[in-house]
């Protein structure tokens, strides 16, 4: 497994971290479990420690997205002899995963992604839809436990509902700082999106429902009441079973739906 430097200084401005612990990169990979066959995905292979067990358990079949252009030469001459190692050269934010998959199967994304792109690349991923199979992310703890919050929690927030509205979402386990090269000033966590095949709860205007959500989430220690107001009255939540005293974070992905279809029916 190559977890070994190659000469290149970690860029603060792309937030890079490398992964160079073996036995982190093991247990990711098993929790991945990739298989011959699948369509997987690197986000920022960085130095190439997770690219090669990824290669290595998916046949020599693997698509990666690198933005720091001077890591891609390094990466060819490394993976020079597996002829399914596909690069693709620019920004992960912008790029479009839904023309990538194609016909082809859904594809299995993964990463250790740098602190700075984890929530906006997450959005954009699941505004591929049915193109992403599932999603295994290193990211800093703190997001983890907001997309993994279940409703009262402190951690609980906009990312919570959007991530929670579209998949299942597990926290896998912990990364301490002494597995990356610089040390991040605070510790990782793996979390596993896996998009829902049929919502549990689908909005009949999603756009609506995330508006809703984040004019909700505004001021989370004021109140529906007090959030919501330009859009209904604590009279109209308390006829959807819903407190209007009660504070955003503690409602579940159910009772937002429930809100915005109300809207919806309203007209508003």
């Amino acid at each position: 497994m190559t977890s070994r430097p190659t000469g290149h200084r970690a860029r603060k401005r792309f937030g890079q971290n490398f992964l160079r612990d073996p036995g982190i990169i093991s247990r990711l990979v098993r929790a991945i479990g990739p298989k011959p066959g699948q369509r997987l995905v690197e986000v920022g292979p960085g130095q190439g420690a997770l690219t090669e067990p990824l290669l290595e358990a998916a046949d020599g079949r693997l698509e990666v997205i690198e933005l720091d252009r001077d890591l891609i030469p390094g990466l060819r001459v490394q993976f020079f002899d597996k002829p399914g190692f596909v690069i693709h050269e620019g920004d992960a934010l912008k790029f479009d995963f839904r023309e990538l998959c194609g016909d082809g199967p859904a594809l299995r994304v993964v990463g250790n992604l740098p602190y700075n792109i984890s929530t906006p690349l997450i959005s954009h991923l699941l505004a591929a839809g049915d193109a992403v199979a599932d999603m295994h992310f290193m990211l800093q703890k703190e997001v983890v436990e907001r997309l993994a919050a279940e409703p009262g929690g402190a951690e609980r927030s906009r990312l919570s509902v959007l991530a929670q509205y579209h998949c299942r979402v597990e926290s896998l386990f912990t990364v301490p700082p002494e597995a990356f090269v610089p040390r991040p000033k605070v510790e990782s966590a793996i979390v596993r999106l896996t998009p829902h095949e049929t919502p549990p709860h689908r909005a009949q205007d999603e756009a609506l429902m995330f508006e809703v959500v984040r004019e909700a989430f505004t001021q989370r220690r004021k109140t529906l009441r007090n959030n919501l107001k330009s859009r209904l009255s604590g009279e109209a939540l308390s006829a959807l079973d819903i407190d209007p005293g009660r504070r955003p974070q503690t409602l579940s992905v159910a009772e937002f739906v429930r809100i915005a279809d109300h809207l919806t029916k309203e007209g508003s």
